[in-house]
């Protein structure tokens, strides 16, 4: 069986990169890029019309049904797409099989009855176990199918991955997705894409369904590596705002006053001003796991050790999110990094931001500036 029709990448797509990288990796590195990487990146914003059903591939698989897949295998049957789904837990399965969704008991079973499978798993050993375990995916690929991988992983994981599925004729893309529980309900992800360019093309329609953006980004594991250094990028920037916050507070401000200046000035950011408010009064709805964005960094950090990086900003917010695991929060939103510096502050007992303490604290600054003049 040949591969499913093969798509025209959309006409509005436009190169929107080109240029070679030489990264000198020492010899011990578990992991090291090719010494010229050629990245040859495409983006392509999200196609302005609705892709005719049967120009999509006949038969989607989708593995992995946690907060990021269960939106997205959604997405794809409200789309109208055949979708065939797996999770660990079969119960996550049934409101997606009440939309329509088939079923199969194994990973490998929905690779073998599937022309593309896409997995979202939570960290690199559930990425490996799916693909290439018992009765993992790559038993049922074979000539013809594709393996979409959308977890975030290193790129030793997806290249490991990569030659396990390519190794039974089939075809491998890492798409690593930029975005969290919101954008995955709306449509709105970033796919980070790597590997064979004929499966990102045939992929393509379906990844528009998902996401509102996708890169091209030339050989396997440099998707994992751009979305690496976006969630280092993203977890240090959390914990410097959490700095802001407490800071804020504590010398008699209004940390609600300074979400909304930031959010008018050159540093403003849609995680600020979508946290903020809740990081204020405490609160941290689960969007991205905190547990995940500490693995990101972790992986990050590995990455940026095997071409000689230093990263030390990146490394103490590691710390950080280690310090709000170690306290509990391993299942909160990674906005609940905050609690780390709490701890800190209090001498391990935790605090709430208070407006009653705020204002005390604005009086007595103002008393003492008063009394110095």
């Amino acid at each position: 069986m040949e591969m499913a029709k093969t798509l025209m990448v959309n006409a509005n797509c436009r190169n929107h990169l080109s240029f070679s990288a030489i990264l000198n990796s020492p010899k011990n590195t578990k992991f090291s890029f090719s010494k010229t990487m050629s990245m040859c990146s495409s983006f392509c914003p999200r196609a302005s019309s609705s892709t005719p059903k049967d120009e999509l591939p006949a038969r989607i698989g989708f593995l992995g049904l946690g907060i990021m897949g269960s939106p997205m295998a959604q997405n794809l049957i409200k789309a109208g797409c055949d979708v065939t789904v797996w999770n660990r837990t079969k119960s996550k399965c049934d409101p997606l099989i009440s939309l329509g969704a088939k079923y199969k008991s194994s990973p490998e079973e929905v690779a073998a009855s599937c022309d593309v499978t896409f997995s979202m798993l939570a960290d690199p050993e559930s990425a490996v176990e799916v693909a290439c375990g018992n009765h993992g995916a790559a038993g049922g690929m074979s000539p013809g199918k594709g393996y979409v991988d959308v977890s975030t992983v290193d790129g030793a994981t997806s290249t490991s991955i990569s030659s396990r599925i390519k190794s039974t004729g089939a075809l491998y893309l890492e798409a690593p997705v930029s975005g969290s529980k919101k954008p995955a309900e709306d449509g709105q992800l970033i796919f980070l894409t790597a590997g064979d360019k004929s499966l990102y093309e045939t992929a393509a329609p379906l990844l528009d369904i998902m996401g509102k953006s996708r890169f091209y980004l030339g050989d396997v594991g440099n998707g994992a590596a751009m979305k690496l250094v976006v969630n280092m990028i993203m977890g240090s920037m959390m914990a410097s705002f959490s700095e802001g916050l407490l800071l804020s507070e504590k010398v008699g401000l209004d940390p609600s006053t300074l979400v909304e200046v930031i959010s008018q000035g050159a540093i403003s950011s849609p995680m600020y001003s979508t946290k903020g408010p809740s990081m204020v009064q405490s609160l941290y709805p689960t969007a991205f796991p905190l547990k995940h964005q500490q693995k990101d960094l972790r992986l990050a950090l590995g990455l940026a050790e095997s071409v000689s990086q230093p990263t030390p900003i990146a490394a103490a917010a590691n710390e950080l999110y280690k310090v709000a695991k170690s306290r509990g929060l391993s299942n909160q939103d990674f906005s609940a990094v905050i609690e780390a510096l709490k701890v800190a502050r209090f001498g391990g007992q935790t605090s709430s931001f208070s407006s009653e303490t705020r204002v005390s604290r604005r009086r007595s600054v103002r008393r003492g500036a008063c009394a110095s003049a």
